[in-house]
């Protein structure tokens, strides 16, 4: 019994389980999804239902009203998204300007090791309008945002959002919503603004300058009937101001927006609540505690920085130390080995100084040599040139007398043949002679031509005169043979001495010439021949040819 009635327990609490539906709520920095419950309100079929949560009434003074960081945080998300997107104008230098605080509250301090070129190259900081406007490269737009970016060092992600925002609250289209109306039955189509300030009324073209404007101190009634507006001035004295809108739902928008704006703008006039003041309180409180940790991390880290700067100087210290200790070492190690290969330099210059001490004084021997040679050269070549005038004179003295003797040879020669001649035909007589039958003693009867002249010369031989004329022409051609024999011997050794004497003299003056050119440096020349050169040709008929040539 008891677990049927628990399990109609839990029946009856799955009946009662109410219907549920998702909500996805998207905030400037997050989003969130939650299940809610579904009472007599319809809701939409759309899975999950998304609500954007967003400021929809603005301070006008930011620093006074945002009390809360998330708030502000937030707020400043909402407002720089309004800024990009062109929903509110702003000129190209306040633009640069906000783009640099937003640098500074994403990424801290500038610092140009770690923030490189291009290191905002995946943000969106300006305007489309305004990079549109001039003709300038992200790099150009990035140095420029860059360059204020570095002036804001030292300035909290917090305190850079508000001055982000204290700028944003001063431009014209901060916190105004737009909506379309109309005047009169005329159907003018105008904007209606409204913001924390008042209504304002502008024309379709401008949004910046309204052309009448209505401040909520000076509002006594607004109402609102179907699509009709009425503004009702506080000075009774002013016209009463009607315009028209013809969407309901805009209707409804337009007069909460009215209602909620005034209503702030009333309650920022009087003395905050004590909800208020304490929040504030706490928010000062909170502020000024964050703004003491804030000034004790940035002591912290300004002390901690200087001690990283004095370790790095220290270590910068330390290595230019031992840089300078390691090349002091090196100097002195190469002092060292300078200075023992001074000291062998020393050694071997000393060494060098003494062989070439020695050198020049055996150079100076060498000199004397030289010029005692070079005397006795000269006096050799003086007594060799005066050979060779004896030797030439003698060679002519020996020419005269080859030709002397070769023209008694020629004689010689001559007379032989005529005696030869002569004793043949005597020989043919005498044979002729022997064969006849006449006495024994007879007369042969010669006929002799003089060498030296002409006519003939009668002789009578008998047997002994042939046989002693025989002998005596014998004895003549065996003296001629023997002279000529010892004349050829002459002229062979004067041949040969000529010879020796041209030798000796082409020896010594070789030895001079290479003797002067040794001890002046120069390379040895060729002999120098001061006399004409002697040819001596032996000739056939004991004839002896010397022929003189020139040098």
């Amino acid at each position: 019994r008891s677990g049927a009635a628990s399990k109609m327990s839990i029946l009856g609490l799955k009946k009662k389980q109410p219907k549920t539906f998702k909500v996805k709520v998207i905030t400037m920095d997050a989003e969130m999804e939650f299940s809610c419950e579904v009472l007599d309100q319809e809701v939409p079929k759309d899975s999950p239902i998304t609500f954007h949560f967003l400021a929809k009434f603005f301070p006008e003074k930011v620093e006074e009203e945002l009390v809360q960081e998330i708030t502000q945080h937030l707020f400043f998300l909402q407002v720089k998204k309004q800024i990009l997107d062109e929903e509110i104008f702003c000129s190209p230098e306040a633009s640069v300007l906000l783009a640099s605080y937003a640098v500074q509250a994403k990424y801290g301090d500038y610092e140009p090791n770690f923030h490189k070129p291009g290191f905002l190259a995946q943000d969106e900081l300006l305007p489309k309008r305004v990079l549109m406007q001039y003709q300038m490269t992200a790099d150009m737009w990035e140095e420029k945002i860059t360059a204020w970016y570095a002036e804001h060092r030292g300035i909290a992600r917090d305190e850079a959002e508000m001055d982000y925002l204290k700028i944003a609250q001063d431009l014209d289209m901060y916190g105004v919503s737009y909506f379309a109306i109309t005047q009169n039955k005329r159907d003018t189509d105008l904007l209606l603004g409204v913001d924390a300030q008042g209504l304002h009324i502008y024309s379709p073209n401008s949004k910046l300058n309204p052309n009448k404007s209505f401040p909520w101190s000076g509002i006594r009634n607004i109402s609102y009937s179907e699509k009709e507006f009425t503004i009702k001035p506080l000075d009774k004295k002013k016209d009463v101001f009607k315009f028209y809108s013809s969407q309901l739902r805009v209707n409804k928008l337009i007069l909460q927006l009215c209602i909620g704006n005034h209503d702030l703008f009333m309650r920022r006039r009087k003395v905050d609540s004590i909800e208020v003041q304490q929040m504030k309180s706490q928010a000062k409180e909170e502020k000024a505690r964050k703004k003491v940790e804030r000034q004790i991390l940035a002591r912290e880290k300004q002390m901690r920085e200087e001690a990283e700067r004095a370790k790095e100087e220290m270590e910068r210290r330390l290595f230019q130390l031992q840089d300078e200790a390691r090349l002091a070492n090196e100097a002195l190690l190469r002092s060292e080995e300078t200075a023992d290969l001074l000291a062998e330099k020393a050694q071997i210059a000393e060494e060098e100084a003494k062989l070439l001490a020695h050198k020049a004084a055996e150079a100076e021997q060498e000199r004397q040599r030289i010029e005692a040679t070079a005397l006795k050269t000269k006096e050799e070549k003086r007594l060799m040139e005066q050979k060779m005038r004896e030797a030439e004179q003698l060679a002519v003295k020996l020419v005269e007398q080859s030709e002397r003797r070769s023209k008694e040879a020629d004689h010689l020669k001559q007379d032989l043949t005529e005696a030869k001649d002569a004793e043949r035909r005597a020989k043919q007589k005498l044979l002729e002679i022997t064969k006849t039958s006449y006495p024994v003693q007879k007369t042969i009867t010669l006929t002799k031509t003089s060498p030296l002249g002409s006519g003939s010369m009668r002789i009578d031989f008998k047997d002994s005169d042939m046989k002693r004329l025989s002998m005596e022409i014998e004895r003549e051609r065996l003296e001629y043979v023997e002279k000529s024999k010892h004349l050829q011997d002459q002229l062979k050794e004067l041949k040969s001495e000529i010879e020796s004497l041209k030798l000796e003299e082409q020896q010594q003056q070789a030895g001079v010439y290479s003797l002067r050119n040794e001890a002046r440096g120069y390379p040895p020349e060729p002999p120098y021949m001061p006399h004409s050169n002697v040819r001596t040709t032996y000739m056939p008929h004991s004839k002896v040819r010397t022929t003189l040539h020139a040098p």
